[in-house]
């Protein structure tokens, strides 16, 4: 229920459902789980409190709007991997290379590997950041800004080739990450690599190349395309000093 003022709900529902007394970590959590299982279409705050067994009046407390709500699962992706950072072991001294570079691979495998776990809150990474300015990102996001742009300093970089690097390595993540999650198979149940593929519905006089190399495109690159584009990428930007 609105106030007259339509700033947002006024009575106190309760939140105590199925789990307990909510927290912000379970709200998120059930949130993110809802995601993975059914998409970002079916998350409301409706949906949300079926889910968590409350009113999704109680929600409000934890997050003040459906923007603060697909905020808050950017947070938890973002939490995941600081928590997936702290668990795995450090290389250290005995690492081929540098530690800040050694680091900067593993930050680039732990947020793949997340993102694979949570492929449907992906598009998130994107479309939220594009939505919200630098200052307002969830403390959790900009911890992983400072652990990046730390580890460049580390390298020896000032503050303009550390920006530049610091985009472009965020560019690679993100990018690999998204075409690697993008659909490619148009009929799973096909058989047929050509058809399963939907090679038919292309035309060929007009994409030759592309049905030629679709089914090597649909093919993950990996773990290991990602750490060879972040070499590549490194390289590049540490030959210009």
């Amino acid at each position: 229920m609105a106030n007259r003022s339509g700033t947002g709900p006024t009575r106190r529902a309760s939140d105590r459902g199925r789990y307990g007394r909510l927290n912000r970590e379970r709200v998120l959590a059930s949130a993110l789980d809802l995601v993975d299982r059914e998409g970002l279409s079916a998350l409301s705050m409706r949906r949300l409190g079926t889910e968590l067994g409350v009113e999704a009046m109680a929600l409000y407390r934890y997050a003040a709007s459906k923007d603060a709500l697909l905020d808050g699962l950017v947070e938890a992706l973002y939490l995941e991997l600081e928590e997936r950072l702290g668990a795995e072991p450090v290389l250290g001294a005995e690492a081929a290379a540098p530690a800040w570079r050694t680091e900067l691979h593993r930050i680039a495998s732990a947020t793949y590997d997340i993102c694979l776990a949570h492929p449907r809150a992906v598009p998130l990474l994107a479309t939220r950041m594009l939505a919200v300015p630098l200052a307002q990102r969830p403390l959790a996001v900009l911890r992983d800004h400072e652990r990046v742009l730390a580890l460049l300093r580390e390298a020896g970089l000032d503050d303009v080739r550390a920006s530049a690097v610091f985009r472009a390595f965020t560019a690679w993540l993100l990018g690999y990450v998204s075409t690697e999650l993008r659909p490619m198979v148009d009929n799973p149940d096909e058989p047929d690599p050509a058809f399963r593929l939907g090679l038919h519905r292309m035309p060929s006089q007009e994409l030759p190349l592309l049905r030629e190399t679709a089914a090597a495109l649909a093919e993950r690159g990996g773990p290991e395309g990602l750490a060879a584009g972040l070499d590549a990428l490194l390289d590049r930007f540490l030959a210009a000093e």
